[in-house]
């Protein structure tokens, strides 16, 4: 469905502005499905984040600060998130040796197997290959990458 029947709207000012409404309600489209597959496993689309970033760190902890220079959305309270995920039994947290001012937070077991069990859902891969060839997908990235300036 193009954009102009999902919004109704009847024309955009320019190519420009039309591309800049389809990129915002296409986000809003695939958070909303990111954020119904991880609530599946009782937990936020920015908790399955922080677990992503703790899985790359594995088996080495990382600092609250690490993890909110990696989120892919910004968060204000990264330690409220934190703390959410290790009432769950999800990462843990152990006072920095060196700073005792910082926190290492790391990945449970628990946390590892969750991702495992989640992964397939949350890469999209079933919803994209649906409507798009590889080749465009590796086009798109690409695309939005150029977009940035990167």
């Amino acid at each position: 469905m193009k954009i102009e029947e999902c919004i109704q709207v009847k024309r955009f000012a320019d190519d420009y502005h039309r591309a800049t409404v389809n990129i915002l309600y296409t986000n809003n489209w695939l958070v909303k499905i990111l954020e119904q597959r991880a609530h599946r496993c009782q937990i936020t689309l920015q908790q399955y984040n922080v677990l992503r970033i703790l899985r790359g760190q594995y088996p080495r902890s990382a600092s609250n600060s690490l993890i909110k220079g990696r989120m892919i959305s910004s968060t204000p309270d990264i330690s409220r998130l934190i703390d959410r995920l290790e009432s769950k039994g999800l990462v843990s947290r152990t006072q920095n040796t060196q700073d005792k001012r910082a926190v290492d937070v790391k990945i449970t077991d628990e946390g590892l197997q969750l991702l495992e069990n989640l992964e397939n859902d949350m890469m999209l891969s079933n919803l994209l290959c649906q409507n798009l060839t590889k080749e465009e997908a590796l086009m798109l990235s690409d695309l939005l990458d150029r977009m940035r300036g990167e």
